[in-house]
């Protein structure tokens, strides 16, 4: 047994059982890889896949079991390296953070500016995606840290922890009709065209949620994953925009106006989350830190340990 037959079982399984895809995904053959993958099998005395034909159709039970304890042991592997590493040398390595348009755009930069200050050897990537994207990036080992609102807290491999709460706001045409009304409401709102996020993005269910409450039916005429995509829409007069209240920047957004809209729309929350089974470097723990002060080392580090008991606890 070794780790490479170790990791072609676990990318045959990411890549949808397409032995071919694996292949490619890994840089080697599809021969190869389906030729360690049964030599693990014989090993083991125990069927990984359903084969029907030179196809993969699906997982045993046995395999199900098997992939679970592969999945831990790479990531364990993984932990090992990053171990030595932060013992070898605690200014260098890389750290990638997945995460939303508006968090990479307005919440992070901050901490990104004071992060390569801190430590200009460290290699820091920034990816974006929607929400239920970057959790499995995480899990998958492809990005260090998640950043996004409450859907990443419910991903069961992931330790999801509250970095600040926000409202929504419309932003509207500077001389727009809604705001001359002493105060926004939601039957107001819906009589006009309305832009808004994606249905996987910053708070979108929170808005139809809200509407739906009032047996109203908002008239989205545009949909986007990118706040600056719907202000951009809503100066070219196609409607008025709801977005993230840290989106609007009067400074910059010269153009347009933000009305409070935190009493129509509940209160969200912005979380950062890790693999429940991850290691941290202490640069990683740094950057946590410099994005969500109250976040400190204990505060992760006892979040983590937490849920290793728990995993201990079920493996029992």
């Amino acid at each position: 047994m070794n780790f490479q037959q170790l990791r072609y079982v676990r990318e045959t399984v990411r890549q949808g059982l397409n032995l071919t895809n694996a292949a490619n995904a890994l840089h080697t053959s599809q021969p190869g890889v389906s030729k360690q993958i049964r030599e693990l099998e014989d090993e083991l005395g125990v069927t990984i896949f359903v084969r029907y034909g030179k196809r993969i159709t699906q997982l045993t039970e046995p395999g199900r079991a098997v992939l679970a304890v592969i999945e831990r042991l790479l990531i364990e592997a993984e932990n090992l390296k990053k171990t030595a590493a932060d013992f070898a040398d605690q200014q260098s390595g890389s750290l990638t953070i997945a995460t939303t348009h508006t968090q990479a755009r307005y919440a992070l930069p901050k901490a990104v500016g004071e992060f390569k200050q801190r430590y200009p050897k460290v290699r820091l990537a920034i990816v974006q995606g929607s929400p239920p994207v970057i959790a499995d990036m995480v899990v998958r080992g492809e990005a260090d840290l998640a950043v996004a609102t409450e859907t990443i807290a419910e991903h069961e491999e992931l330790v999801a922890l509250p970095c600040y709460r926000w409202h929504h706001v419309v932003v509207t045409p500077s001389d727009h009709a809604l705001r001359k009304a002493p105060r926004l409401t939601l039957e107001a709102l819906a009589e006009y065209p309305i832009i808004t996020y994606d249905g996987a993005f910053t708070g979108r269910s929170t808005i139809n949620h809200a509407f739906a409450e009032r047996k109203l039916a908002p008239n989205i005429v545009l949909s986007a994953i990118d706040s600056d995509v719907i202000k951009t829409y809503v100066e070219l007069g196609l409607g008025v925009g709801i977005l993230n209240a840290i989106a609007f920047d009067a400074a910059r957004d010269t153009r347009l106006a933000a009305i409070d809209a935190g009493h129509l729309f509940a209160e969200r929350t912005t979380y950062l989350a890790v693999h429940r089974r991850a290691y941290l470097r202490t640069f990683a723990y740094d950057f946590i830190g410099m994005f969500a002060p109250a976040l400190t080392r204990e505060h992760v580090g006892a979040a983590l340990a937490q849920a290793a008991r728990g995993d201990e606890a079920s493996a029992d």
